[in-house]
């Protein structure tokens, strides 16, 4: 493969595979340096494709890229270097350095349950800017095709998979059997560090699970932290359909929550409080 275009192909595959990545392009050459203007390569946690010239200033500047995607910075970076004194490279000309992240507001979703109505989310959540980990005890369950961006989990235990979710993730808990479910959301509340943890069920579940777990000492305030009944209640239905709309529209609202300066915010429907939902467009847009 050509050298310079293995960046190219490194972003579509980084893409397909929701993985975050940061573009290095090379914008201005003074003097002597290693690569001129317009040479590009990527770096991801992990791996480096492509380069800017090797040397101390590439390795300078991956590391920068990597620590751009350690704090989860989305916004561009511009870097200027000397190539002599500062960096020691015997080039002595000055070269200026542009860092893009990609993909890097991407959302880590975990859906536990790989039943119906887990069969009718995950498609509208594969369509969505995320990486999913779709996690069931059950392997025979699951169908055939799984979304890309979509991986599958099968595991016996599957609260074992929580603690490897990274922080911020979103947590929705659908599985066919209650106990799993309270297990689940013990486990997901101990980590109080979840952006979202929504548990399918109704009302009178949820006075149930909040009597349980209150039972096991967690507070008040953990348990406000707990969405359940799930989705927004504009959709209406009981059709795994319907709820996959519902689900999908809550988990829309919360991902764009900070668009549109001065909106005013909903209130958590578990206060009972009277809210201003902004979300019929969002729901009109899923129905079509």
């Amino acid at each position: 493969m050509n050298m310079s275009h293995k960046w190219i192909h490194a972003l579509a595959e980084l893409d397909s595979q929701g993985t975050p990545g940061i573009l290095i392009t090379v914008i201005e050459e003074r003097g002597s340096t290693p690569r001129n203007a317009g040479a590009k390569m990527v770096v991801t946690t992990e791996a480096q494709f492509d380069t800017i010239g090797g040397g101390h200033l590439e390795y300078k500047v991956i590391k920068l890229a990597r620590q751009m995607l350690e704090d989860n910075l989305h916004e561009p970076r511009l870097e200027r270097f000397s190539l002599g004194a500062s960096l020691g490279q015997c080039c002595g000309g000055a070269t200026t350095v542009l860092l893009e992240p990609m993909g890097t507001d991407v959302k880590e979703i975990a859906v536990f349950g790989a039943g119906h109505v887990g069969q009718a989310l995950i498609p509208v959540l594969a369509s969505l800017p995320c990486r999913i980990r779709w996690i069931d005890a059950r392997e025979d369950i699951f169908p055939e095709h799984i979304p890309q961006g979509v991986t599958k989990v099968v595991n016996e235990f599957p609260v074992d998979e929580v603690e490897d979710l990274p922080a911020n993730s979103y947590f929705i808990v659908m599985t066919h059997n209650h106990q799993l479910d309270q297990q689940l959301s013990e486990k997901i509340l101990a980590r109080d560090d979840f952006s979202y943890f929504g548990l399918i069920g109704s009302a009178t579940k949820r006075k149930k699970f909040e009597h349980r777990l209150t039972a096991k000492g967690f507070s008040r305030e953990q348990l406000d932290k707990m969405t359940c009944p799930m989705g927004i209640p504009e959709v209406k239905g009981k059709l795994p359909a319907e709820i996959a709309v519902a689900v999908a529209a809550e988990f829309i609202a919360l991902y764009n929550r900070n668009f549109g300066a001065g909106a005013e915010p909903g209130s958590n429907k578990n206060t009972g409080t009277k809210t201003d939902h902004p979300l019929k467009k969002v729901v009109s847009r899923l129905a079509v």
